[in-house]
């Protein structure tokens, strides 16, 4: 089997509709040859029905990744359908109504403590869950975010929360580099996703992006961020760790 990723086994998740950065992430490295598992929380049927839909039928496993019971049992869950891990994509983030849309003063503790636990905490809760099916060659953790450099109209604390991913996969990198694991985020544009789609005031973004883009942007096609996610799994990065990889046509670069 040829391919960047031939061989290799990749846990993906966040997978919930085939319009996700994820699920093209997922197509994409089973046509780079890699045996990929997926994760789902709630709405499992609907995963299972859209896992159906890739190259190659994936098993879903439940993960709740604040459950430490689910994040305790994940690897033998794993073991059910693969004897290991070469690499991991985290695609997870959540953030309650209050804590979005331009309220960032008047949200309460509790909404933001959510935000950071779902959103950032977990890049260490999975990693960690994870690490000892990696086997000697190491392997490479991605996970994907959103520009935090500076303050988005409406995005508020999931703002600070993707600050806080960023800052948490360069601890990450530190931690798991000896093992020969690479931990990277990959800012994405923004993509008309159900997720992103649920933040108030998105058109401002998809607005942003049409007029500063030099590559120009389209908000409906996942595609080239899914590429460079299966690119920094694959071994075209050995020595790269703790990065943040622009696939936002550009923007990021732009003064105004």
């Amino acid at each position: 089997m040829s391919g960047l990723l031939a061989g290799r086994r990749v846990l993906v998740t966040g997978v919930l509709l085939d319009s996700s950065i994820a699920f093209h992430t997922a197509r994409l490295a089973q046509e780079e040859g890699a045996e990929v598992l997926l994760t789902g929380f709630g709405r499992l049927s609907l995963v299972e029905r859209v896992a159906r839909r890739l190259p190659k039928p994936a098993p879903v496993i439940e993960l709740d990744v604040t459950d430490e019971e689910h994040l305790t049992r994940l690897p033998e869950r794993i073991g059910e359908y693969t004897d290991g891990l070469d690499g991991i994509v985290h695609s997870i983030a959540f953030a309650p109504p209050d804590a979005l849309g331009g309220t960032f003063l008047d949200t309460p503790w509790s909404s933001v403590a959510t935000a950071v636990e779902v959103s950032a905490y977990s890049l260490k809760s999975l990693t960690r869950s994870c690490l000892p099916l990696f086997g000697p060659r190491g392997g490479s953790v991605v996970g994907l975010t959103f520009d935090s450099t500076v303050a988005w109209p409406a995005y508020d604390w999931m703002g600070v929360a993707k600050a806080a991913l960023e800052s948490t996969s360069r601890y990450l990198a530190r931690d798991v580099g000896p093992r020969g694991v690479r931990c990277n985020l990959v800012a994405a544009g923004p993509i008309r996703t159900m997720a992103a789609t649920s933040i108030p005031g998105f058109s401002r973004f998809r607005d942003i992006w049409a007029e500063r883009a030099p590559l120009g942007w389209d908000v409906t096609d996942p595609e080239p961020t899914g590429r460079a996610v299966v690119a920094l799994l694959s071994d075209w990065f050995p020595r790269t760790t703790g990065e943040v990889v622009h696939v936002d046509g550009g923007v990021h670069a732009m003064g105004a």
